[in-house]
């Protein structure tokens, strides 16, 4: 007789405490341990069971008192709603039913309440791994693995009748190369990963070192203390892969405009030291370095053929920069992301005054620039006599002369200099120094 029960079957009764250790079932006639899985709630199941064989093996069911009212009922792919009567035996608060060599589900209905479950004969669906193969497919990205055996997918039902996968969890482990940033470069490293069941080619990501393909399992096999190991032949990789950094070297100079263009991290004011570095797998025969004035790379004007180079950025404008890299067959290859370097125009700006008088404020005469490349500027007294020579733009005048601090007064500077744009600097100009007495009026004459 078919009974079809009650919506509320849908959801499994939430039990504590001693219920809970009622609501499991017991087995007898296995030898090897059962294994159990909870599952969500959403399924309406208690508990799924798997047993290696279920020939000859019995289910039991505790009830909470002698006179409970106690049915038994099992279930197919159809759910509980068409689940039937089955016999079952009784010695006081125990009942016990035979199962068969199907899986199936099971309803226990205790004075009202009902639990669903289901069993799992794990010999009708067996593991068996006899070889792991390379499959002839393969690119870039990913590769092929054939099995020579079974690991089908193993489902159990709920008790609307839905099918879900019962994880075989069989463990597939290979080497690849991961990026280390403390190292800056690729380490081998052994992936994993779980599969459900193997139902045709087994497919993973493109390994970025040679190596052995290892699948074991599956977890029942593993829990039972009879795990499969099959390994593959060598697998030669040409999966390539490459990360890239661009580093600018800083410059502590309180007087440089540094800024550089909206959307560019790079460059600024030149010169601009950069250091590109890629750290690259494996595979990677060719490699090259590209920069060009225009972000499609169509007329390249700098190829560099290392993992890592240092350029100086002195011409005004914007110039990109990427790294490409290939395999051997030229069947793989990368393409780094684009740097953007931009050099802005350049500028040249020369105070009046300062006041060297060791108060942390103003104590150097500095020119305020950006992108100067050339620079030579002489700084003389109102005789004639020079009183410093500077050759960078980041240097300064601490307004002293022969280890002394020259007295107040005008000076003079003259300065020739040349821009990452091209322009040409020719400024002259006075020299106030203030704010520091020594005890004279006038400046001092030049010595003879």
């Amino acid at each position: 007789m078919k009974f079809h029960l009650p919506i509320a079957l849908a959801t499994a009764l939430t039990v504590t405490g001693a219920a809970t250790a009622r609501a499991q079932l017991s087995f007898s006639g296995n030898p090897l341990p059962v294994i159990t899985d909870t599952p969500e709630a959403s399924t309406g199941l208690k508990a799924i069971y798997v047993l290696h064989d279920l020939l000859g093996v019995k289910a039991s069911y505790t009830a909470a008192s002698p006179s409970s009212q106690i049915t038994w009922k099992r279930f197919s792919q159809l759910g509980g709603g068409f689940a039937e009567d089955i016999p079952f035996t009784r010695q006081g608060n125990v009942s016990t039913v035979n199962l068969t060599s199907d899986d199936m589900g099971l309803i226990v209905e205790e004075d009202g309440r009902q639990t669903c479950y289901y069993v799992v004969n794990y010999a009708n669906h067996p593991c068996s791994l006899s070889a792991l193969d390379i499959a002839p497919e393969r690119d870039c990205t990913y590769t092929a693995l054939t099995l020579h055996g079974s690991a089908p997918r193993i489902n159990y039902y709920t008790a609307a009748g839905a099918a879900r996968e019962l994880s075989r969890e069989l463990l597939l482990e290979y080497n690849t190369l991961v990026y280390s940033a403390d190292q800056q470069r690729y380490l081998q490293q052994t992936t994993a990963l779980n599969l459900p069941s193997v139902n045709g080619p087994i497919h993973c990501t493109a390994p970025l070192c040679d190596t052995e393909f290892h699948l074991s399992g599956d977890r029942f096999l593993r829990q039972w203390g009879m795990e499969q190991t099959v390994t593959s032949p060598t697998f030669a990789t040409n999966a390539i892969s490459a990360t890239v950094s661009a580093t600018q070297q800083e410059r502590d100079v309180p007087n440089e405009q540094k800024n550089t263009s909206e959307g560019s991290a790079l460059g600024g004011s030149a010169p601009a030291e950069i250091t590109f570095l890629a750290a690259t797998t494996d595979a990677v025969v060719f490699r090259e370095w590209q920069l060009a004035r225009d972000d499609r790379f169509d007329l390249i004007d700098m190829r560099v053929n290392e993992d890592e180079f240092t350029h100086t950025f002195t011409e005004y404008g914007t110039t990109y920069a990427r790294f490409v890299c290939g395999s051997a067959d030229g069947s793989c290859d990368f393409t780094s992301e684009t740097y953007t370097i931009y050099i802005g125009d350049s500028r040249l700006e020369c105070p009046n005054a300062f006041s060297p008088n060791d108060d942390g404020v103003n104590d150097q005469w500095r020119v305020s620039y950006k992108s100067i490349t050339d620079f030579d500027c002489h700084i003389f007294n109102r005789w004639g006599q020079e009183m410093a020579h500077l050759t960078d733009p980041s240097q300064g005048w601490d307004g002293r002369y022969g280890g002394k601090t020259v007295p107040p007064g005008v000076y003079y500077y003259v300065i020739k200099a040349r821009g990452a744009d091209g322009k040409n600097y020719k400024l002259s100009g006075d020299i106030n120094i203030v704010g520091y007495s020594t005890g004279r009026n006038t400046p001092a004459a030049p010595a003879e």
